[in-house]
């Protein structure tokens, strides 16, 4: 369990999309078995890190850097109830943070990470 404190998302603005960067292994495991526990940051701290649209780059920048085989999944957050929260991080910025193993049935879109012209990471496409 996390020592920052528990909030819901402060605004009715918080987006109901949020992603998770995966290794071309740990999407494999979350096709093949329907649900992902964690890459080991994320089961040393206790929950699942996720970021906005608007984090993600940053997150693959800071995290990721130098990493190949990335694939991002596009994830419904109204799919948690109170097993999401959104916690204090990098900056001060809200996180969500999914306390509960990612269901294959809650991403609503995944591909391999791919960067436009200006570097930012594209997010997946929904059918």
């Amino acid at each position: 369990m996390s020592d920052r404190p528990d909030l819901a998302c402060p605004d009715t603005a918080c987006p109901n999309t949020a992603y998770k960067v995966l290794t071309g292994e740990q999407m494999a495991m979350l096709e093949r078995d329907g649900s992902f526990a964690g890459a080991p940051v994320d089961l040393e701290d206790g929950y699942i890190h996720l970021s906005t649209a608007d984090q993600l780059t940053a997150t693959v920048d800071k995290h990721f850097a130098g990493q190949s085989d990335l694939h991002i999944a596009a994830v419904d957050l109204g799919s948690f109830g109170e097993s999401l929260k959104w916690e204090e991080s990098r900056g001060g910025q809200l996180f969500p943070h999914l306390y509960g193993s990612l269901l294959l049935e809650t991403v609503i879109a995944y591909s391999p990470l791919d960067r436009g012209e200006d570097g930012t990471v594209r997010l997946p496409v929904t059918g």
